[in-house]
């Protein structure tokens, strides 16, 4: 005979474990929160109040509001920054999903074989740390000792020279590519291994081929993912940084100290002394990366919207 269970009773008062259980919840997110505010938010916050000052050769540090902003609007070498790596982000940046999308469709087709020492290879450039890659790359771009040259001399062949004015984008894209490739592929990939096998079952039934179900099927649950490597890689390039300062010293005749606008901010700070003016380029920088990120997420959310 079946029993009865009694209904609960309101107002009982909630167990002890219950309550603890809540409470664990901001123990967990308080060491995030700790090192957010310290790490992002006050650096950002002092940032911005040095951009309101400058320091002048007579009278000190005085408050000056916009002006510093106002400047920067006007500064050719910020504008010629941005603009610099405006181009590399066009240039690189397709160029570098793509391979990364060809890459982990390939992995994940399951025709390659050796395929973990084929998605190890081509992920190991990440692990490489960006200065070691542009050491690197500035060697093979030497064009009195770097391999590529020599060996042009060798064929009588005119030498090229990467880090001429006219390829030093294109140089500077190589090596980024070169590192991020990986990165990219890892992230495809793994969007890749979460769809549904019945998926590719339905699609062969219907008569798909293996092209058809790679555009009909896999492509499209990838937008996420691609989306979010999209987004990852305007960060990037407007940051871009430790390739340009280091090729810098080997080709300092087409790299200045303002080639991009984060070295620019560099420069201001540790070079001329100008702390407050660099803090508002830096903070004008930002503001051009999340203008720039809103710009991919609205133009893909249009797409999406029938």
């Amino acid at each position: 005979m079946a029993t009865a269970t009694p209904a609960p009773v309101k107002g009982r008062p909630r167990s002890s474990g219950t309550r603890r259980h809540r409470s664990a919840g901001p123990l967990f997110v308080a060491p995030f929160m700790v090192l957010f505010l310290l790490l992002f938010l006050a650096p950002l916050c002092y940032a911005a109040y040095l951009s309101l000052f400058q320091t002048r050769l007579i009278g000190g540090t005085a408050f000056v509001g916009l002006d510093n902003y106002m400047q920067a609007f006007g500064d050719s070498q910020f504008l010629a920054g941005v603009g610099r790596v405006a181009l590399f982000f066009v240039v690189q940046v397709p160029v570098m999903l793509l391979l990364a999308l060809l890459f982990a469709l390939a992995l994940d087709s399951g025709l390659l074989r050796l395929a973990r020492v084929i998605r190890l290879g081509i992920f190991v450039p990440y692990a490489v740390p960006s200065v070691v890659a542009a050491l690197m790359w500035g060697y093979l771009y030497g064009p009195d000792f770097g391999p590529f040259a020599q060996l042009s001399r060798n064929l009588d062949l005119p030498a090229p020279n990467f880090l001429s004015q006219g390829w030093m984008v294109g140089s500077l894209a190589n090596i980024v590519t070169w590192e991020f490739v990986g990165y990219n592929m890892i992230i495809l990939y793994a969007a890749l291994r979460t769809i549904p096998q019945e998926l590719y079952e339905a699609a062969a039934m219907d008569g798909a081929g293996a092209w058809r179900i790679a555009w009909s099927v896999k492509l499209p649950a990838l937008r996420p993912a691609l989306l979010l490597t999209l987004l990852f890689s305007v960060i990037g390039s407007f940051q871009l940084f430790n390739e340009p300062n280091l090729l810098m010293k080997i080709a300092p005749d087409v790299i200045s100290s303002s080639y991009t606008a984060n070295l620019y901010a560099y420069s201001l700070a540790f070079t001329g002394q100008q702390v407050n003016y660099a803090a508002t380029v830096s903070f004008l920088l930002g503001l051009v990366i999340v203008i720039a990120s809103y710009g991919v997420l609205l133009t893909a959310n249009r797409r999406r919207t029938p």
